[in-house]
């Protein structure tokens, strides 16, 4: 794009160059953000559309008078918008506008049998990308794809014009070597290319070993990545290296920059006097006489939340305290770009990545019993019925009298002259108040409509030398329910405090089910002669009202989950549109500031409206909550393929046993059972259901079998026989212990024909 100008001043001698550069509608916003403003983007592309031809750079440069010293800066423009996808240049070097070519902008979304798709950015359908076109490019690459038509399928293809970023510098794989050449094979299966490694660049890595590459070289249209090894992490069976694996694969940050650890050093290990004074000029309260106390899980070691509850008036007086983490972690800081950064602790089995050192997270942050502590308050007045008469927030210092367990509240409450009553019997009664306020707050939450899904969490239990001896259903109890309960009911103060001073902030919003999903679920339930009340736009309690109608089914199972399943996921956003299942009209959150970065958020956000001020983050909100969103799911994603990884080992030695359990999912290629005893699921491929040919029907959760009519549905019972676990790939085969129905045998003179569909 360079081109050689004249040294003469800027605009100087030709007016109508200047007047065309003071045309920029954006000029100001330059001029505020840069000493010395070019051309803004948006009159570049404003320029580029109005001429209507692909032009070179020199052009665009001498059309808008750049001058030799501001060619190096308007050349980095042009190049960050090309990354950007907003232009790209052709092979005769000319600036082009995309939509001019007609080409799509968006992300590649790859497959682990070679294929992948584009992903509009537009939001418009995604396009096919062949296996010859995925040469070119490795998932999470953006690019311009050039739509070809419809494929046999019917589906939009595409071809990969040009890559405008690429998304992978360094990936987690498995080193190899095969007649002398040495190439690694990334975890994430989605990458379906090789890594070449050259002989040097092996970093002494052993074939079969893990490994960490960066890639030298990006793949194209005659040539594969290469990349060299930069960390070798062990073998493949090594304990641990499942995570190691996971943090890498999906890039998450598990190391504090050594500015981030030198601040964590230097926090305070203890509340100081100088802490008691007023915080920005709010002035902290002094709550440490109330009998506040935490109820967290057995191996919880950063406490968020503490709550007390007494009876006043004709209601209650809830209080929930929340670690004033805003207080150590300033906007800006070493510690607030480490959190951000992360967006939320990640955690595995026997092992968790915090968002805070722990130093933090572990000490001055943590409500730990027997200490002061710093903290946020939501102070709530709450009726006999349950709803939340009055509010207050302030900051304050605390002092928990008891670190408790969902299951010594549980044990208290329903043996008053138990062992852990006695240890306890002053907070007895807190306890009992609590109990009786979660009842009223129970009762509000039905009367509301929020959607109560009944799902079973499992806990992996090890053995001493680290391997999985069983997995358990974790029970679920009221102590659990009853601090559920409090934190909603803060989240929710939360959110009408900034909403009614309106401060921007983060919102958890979920919204209900698209068209075609609630089209659907309407489909299936169409099935069992039922509906689902409430138009094309049902409300939660519509939700509610079918779930206690269908609890006592035998499909119970797959009703609930085609509802749930019908539903949008929950994201943080700037937008308050409402949280369905939970049926609020605003919810945030605001009680988990150790762990997650949006409470984080929040709390900055509260403080600011007590001052009547404003925080501004530092970037868009918009921009926020994407990315927060972005880094909920990278730690779904990531504990998700650990426990993949950890049920596989365990399932290692039980292969040719059988198990009784329920299909969880059908798909065009098969069923998936999750095992009752083991609580592990596994695949079983449709050529192992007999002979016959299966269509998969989407809206039914169903394979059913085009001559004998057998149909495997969500929720159905089945009993298997584990045959296959494959380590690499994390997956599980079964096949069918029982009787497969086939079809009867045809006589000569009758043949049929060949059913037209195959799988």
């Amino acid at each position: 794009m360079s081109n050689k100008k004249s040294k003469e001043p800027n605009n100087t001698n030709n007016p109508a160059k200047e007047s065309l550069r003071l045309n920029d509608p954006f000029l100001a916003r330059e001029q505020a953000n840069y000493p010395n403003p070019l051309p803004s983007r948006e009159f570049i592309l404003q320029l580029l559309t109005d001429k209507g031809v692909p032009m070179a750079a020199n052009e665009l440069s001498g059309l808008l008078d750049i001058t030799e010293e501001e060619q190096v800066l308007f050349e980095r423009r042009l190049r960050a918008m090309e990354r950007d996808g907003e232009i790209m240049v052709n092979r005769k070097g000319a600036i082009c506008m995309p939509e001019k070519l007609e080409l799509i902008k968006g992300r590649v979304q790859g497959h682990a049998d070679g294929f992948g798709f584009l992903v509009p950015d537009d939001g418009s359908a995604d396009l096919f990308l062949s296996p010859k076109e995925m040469h070119k490019v490795l998932h999470g690459d953006r690019a311009l794809v050039k739509e070809l038509g419809k494929d046999f399928k019917g589906r939009r293809e595409g071809r990969v014009v040009e890559v405008i970023e690429r998304a992978n510098k360094r990936l987690v794989g498995r080193l190899y070597t095969e007649r002398g050449v040495i190439f690694v094979v990334a975890e994430d299966k989605r990458i379906n290319q090789d890594i070449l490694i050259g002989p040097e660049d092996g970093a002494g890595a052993q074939a079969g070993q893990v490994v960490t590459v960066e890639i030298l070289t990006q793949p194209n249209k005659y040539a594969q990545p290469i990349g060299r090894v930069v960390e070798v992490l062990g073998n493949y069976a090594d304990p641990g290296m499942e995570i190691e694996i996971a943090l890498r694969k999906h890039d998450l940050p598990f190391e504090f920059s050594e500015a981030a650890e030198a601040q964590a050093r230097k926090t305070p290990k203890k509340v100081r006097k100088a802490d008691w004074k007023p915080d920005e000029g709010l002035k902290r309260e002094d709550i440490t006489d109330l009998p506040l106390v935490t109820i967290d899980g057995e191996t919880a070691r950063d406490f968020d939340d503490a709550v007390y509850c007494e009876p006043a008036g004709k209601g209650w007086r809830l209080v929930v305290a929340i670690a004033d983490v805003s207080h150590y972690v300033r906007p800006g800081d070493a510690l607030d770009v480490a959190s951000r950064e992360r967006g939320n602790s990640v955690y595995f089995p026997r092992r968790v990545i915090p968002m805070l050192p722990e130093a933090l997270s572990n000490g001055i942050c943590s409500l730990n019993p027997e200490v002061e502590r710093l903290c946020m308050v939501c102070d709530m007045q709450v009726s006999a019925k349950g709803s939340i008469k009055r509010y207050r927030f302030y900051p304050a210092v605390m002092h928990s009298k008891a670190r408790l367990t969902y299951t010594k509240v549980w044990d208290m409450l329903q043996n008053p002259k138990g062992k852990d009553t006695k240890q306890y019997k002053k907070l007895l009664p807190h306890l009992n108040d609590l109990y009786t306020l979660f009842k009223v707050l129970l009762g509000a939450r039905q009367s509301r409509g929020a959607i109560d899904f009944e799902t079973t969490e499992t806990q992996m239990v090890f053995d001493d030398q680290g391997k999985i001896e069983k997995i358990i259903p974790v029970m679920r109890n009221d102590a659990h329910r009853l601090i559920e309960e409090c934190m909603l009911a803060a989240n929710v103060c939360a959110s009408d405090f900034l909403e009614s001073n309106e401060h921007p902030a983060l919102y958890r919003i979920h919204e209900g089910p698209t068209p075609e999903k609630l089209e659907n679920l309407r489909a299936l339930l169409r099935e069992f002669a039922l509906t689902l009340p409430g138009g094309d736009e049902p409300h939660a309690k519509d939700y509610a009202k079918l779930l206690l109608q269908v609890k006592d089914r035998p499909e119970a199972a797959l009703l609930q989950t085609a509802m749930l399943r019908s539903l949008q996921q929950a994201v943080y956003s700037p937008d308050n549109v409402g949280h369905f299942g939970l049926a609020y009209d605003g919810y945030t959150h605001f009680t988990s500031p150790i762990r997650r970065y949006p409470d984080l958020l929040v709390h900055r956000a509260i403080k600011a409206v007590l001052r009547k001020d404003k925080y501004k983050p530092g970037m868009k909100w918009s921009e926020l909550g994407e990315h927060c969103s972005m880094t909920e799911r990278r730690a779904d994603d990531a504990s998700r393929d650990v426990q993949n990884w950890l049920k596989c080992y365990y399932m290692r030695d039980r292969v040719g046993d059988s198990f009784d359990g329920t299909i969880s999912a059908a798909t065009g290629f098969g069923i998936f059972v999750l095992l009752d005893e083991v609580y592990v699921e596994g695949l079983v491929h449709v050529s192992e259901l007999g002979s016959d040919y299966f269509r998969y029907e989407q809206a039914l959760h169903s394979l059913i079998g085009e001559r004998t009519g057998k149909r495997y549905r969500l929720g159905d019972r089945v009993r298997i026989k584990v045959v296959r676990v494959d380590m690499e790939s994390s997956r599980i085969d079964f096949v069918l212990d029982e009787p497969v129905e086939e079809p009867a045998p045809e006589t000569p003179a009758r043949p049929r024909r060949p059913a037209r569909k195959k799988q």
